[in-house]
């Protein structure tokens, strides 16, 4: 019987993390063995979700300004990922998760940031409070179109 598996990890809020937060969170997904869409949708998100804490949560981009990332795989191969962040926070979550929303247009950002995760994960889920931080987690059945 297979147990769940557990990650967690802290990267200081720069823009050049992403890509790391990605590829780390893929490649402890890969023991449920996602197809490459599922590793695709993954990525995606987690690089959305990343990118949002550093664009947003934090005045400017520093060491001292940390995103925590925590994965885990429960029997039932459901892959859960959590990204969070100690800044601002967000005043209107509903209002921040629909399409096109942004609070930094002068920076020609799209506002999709949330839409694209909630279009690649099966749940999403925004916890947030303004000066606390924002917790966003994210689940993706991993394997549904195969036969165990």
């Amino acid at each position: 019987m297979k147990t769940g598996n557990h990650m967690k990890m802290q990267i200081p809020a720069y823009g050049k993390n992403e890509s790391f937060a990605r590829n780390a969170v893929a490649g402890f997904a890969v023991e449920c063995s996602p197809t490459l869409s599922e590793i695709n949708d993954i990525k995606t998100a987690v690089s959305e979700a990343v990118t949002n804490a550093v664009v947003h949560a934090y005045e400017r981009e520093s060491g001292d300004n940390i995103i925590e990332i925590c994965a885990d795989i429960d029997d039932s191969n459901t892959l859960t990922v959590s990204v969070r962040d100690f800044g601002r926070g967000i005043d209107d979550v509903a209002a921040a998760r629909e399409p096109f929303f942004t609070t930094k247009p002068e920076e020609e950002r799209s506002g999709m940031g949330f839409t694209i995760i909630e279009t690649f994960m099966d749940e999403t889920a925004v916890e947030s409070a303004p000066g606390k931080g924002t917790t966003v987690v994210m689940r993706k059945r991993i394997g549904r179109n195969v036969e165990s």
